[in-house]
């Protein structure tokens, strides 16, 4: 696990959630192993993946705060008919086995939005301003939630979501990725 460290590309922009925690830096060989889940629908690395992230729990700033449940960040579905699974789901659902932290998929993503890959954060921003809404009957009211996705890189993601559930009821967001870009 990478040590605690304030990210300059974060300084001075508010978001949702209340912290990020990313494992390891997103830079060679886990960067590969990444594209390799993702692209390269190399599923079971994505036990590899949670089982790094399952040490990120330890973190100080997630052992001391007690998750109600992991979400998972969602795909549009089309992207999920496009890539056939979404990487965010196979890393909750094995850090859930890992935790016994129950998942809670309840979000859904309500418009389609292009690639974030190329994009800036004021863009990815742009790109993702209310794409996620509240799964119907998914009552998050008084939860503390633990969003978990594979990579973070500027936080617009994890933010959007984060907003979602707040503006829905929960009592407060924390994020954890196994990556940072």
């Amino acid at each position: 696990m990478t040590p605690a460290f304030t990210c300059p590309n974060c300084l001075g922009e508010e978001f949702s959630f209340e912290c990020a925690v990313a494992v390891v830096r997103s830079r060679g060989v886990v960067r590969d192993l990444i594209h390799r889940l993702k692209y390269g629908r190399e599923l079971w690395l994505g036990k590899t993946l949670a089982f790094w992230m399952h040490e990120g729990l330890s973190d100080p700033r997630l052992a001391s705060w007690p998750a109600d449940a992991l979400v998972p960040v969602p795909l549009h579905p089309r992207r999920l008919r496009e890539r056939e699974f979404n990487q965010s789901e196979l890393l909750v659902e094995e850090l859930a086995r890992l935790s016994n932290i129950r998942v809670f998929p309840a979000l859904a993503r309500r418009r389609y939005t292009t690639t974030q890959t190329k994009l800036d954060r004021k863009h990815r921003r742009q790109n993702l301003r209310d794409a996620f809404i509240l799964r119907k009957n998914a009552d998050v009211t008084n939860m503390n939630l633990l969003l978990v996705d594979d990579v973070l890189t500027t936080g617009s993601t994890l933010d959007a979501c984060a907003s979602a559930l707040l503006e829905a009821g929960a009592s407060s967001v924390r994020a954890l990725t196994a990556a940072r870009g």
